[in-house]
């Protein structure tokens, strides 16, 4: 029988000395599909993203991830089932060059993520798959350069990369176009659109152009419970979508059309 959720939550609740954060949230995220996590700020999507990915224990709740319960499971024993984060801020080694940064990905599976003292040869094997990765992204000309000198868009395209080389079946992309401008938006976009093919994606992002390109389906929160859910329609016209969140940046968008 095939598993319809490729995650799901049952009743999740964190509560911190007497505040409830995320309030007995019901999350099914299907296969294959493109799943935003929307909501003003406060509303509890990063700590639903910290509670998904062990950062943080539930007080109450169940998480499922095809079906089987990982809610008692660590965050390295779900990455190697494939349900793998990136971070809000990139999260990637300044001082070595995008190649290196995605090589170090790499040897993550075989346990030797941090034997620096290896010598270089013994990597040489990673460099193909290294190489296609950062074509995959559109980053092949950056291969020999410093991540700290690459532009900030182009960094948020190595972390992709680098979520890459873990072989995910699930993403969980936090902000993946905060900060950026407009060209580096539509990169990123259209790079998410590529590496979804074949894979889920549940993501947090505030930019409601973004949400409307990209996802399937919607899931609002609001002072830590879900609010709404549904595709990008059905939700921006939810009256209590619009007052909660979207209103003020859907007139304005709707002022600036």
């Amino acid at each position: 029988m095939t598993q319809e959720f490729a995650l799901e939550t049952r009743g999740l609740t964190k509560e911190f000395r007497g505040f409830t954060a995320v309030d007995d949230v019901n999350l099914q995220v299907q296969e294959g599909h493109i799943h935003a996590l929307i909501g003003p700020n406060g509303a509890g999507k990063t700590t639903v993203f910290n509670l998904l990915t062990k950062f943080l224990p539930p007080t109450r709740g169940e998480i499922l991830y095809r079906g089987k319960a990982i809610t008692g499971m660590k965050a390295n024993e779900i990455a190697r089932m494939g349900l793998v984060r990136s971070f809000q801020i990139s999260a990637v080694f300044g001082h070595m060059t995008a190649l290196e940064n995605v090589r170090v990905a790499l040897q993550r599976p075989m346990g030797t993520s941090f034997h620096f003292w290896k010598s270089e040869r013994s990597l040489e094997p990673l460099n193909e798959r290294a190489v296609a990765l950062l074509d995959e992204v559109g980053l092949s000309d950056y291969a020999d350069v410093l991540t700290v000198e690459m532009p900030y868009g182009r960094k948020r395209a190595l972390e992709v990369a680098t979520t890459l080389a873990m072989e995910p079946t699930l993403m969980l992309l936090d902000e993946p176009t905060q900060g950026m401008g407009a060209e580096d938006v539509d990169r990123i976009v259209e790079l998410i659109r590529r590496v979804a093919k074949g894979r889920t994606v549940l993501m947090v992002e505030h930019n409601l152009s973004v949400v409307s390109r990209l996802c399937d389906r919607i899931t609002v929160l609001a002072r830590g419970s879900v609010l709404a859910e549904g595709d990008y329609e059905s939700v921006s016209s939810d009256p209590r979508v619009k007052e909660a969140y979207m209103g003020s940046e859907v007139a304005e968008e709707e002022a600036g059309a």
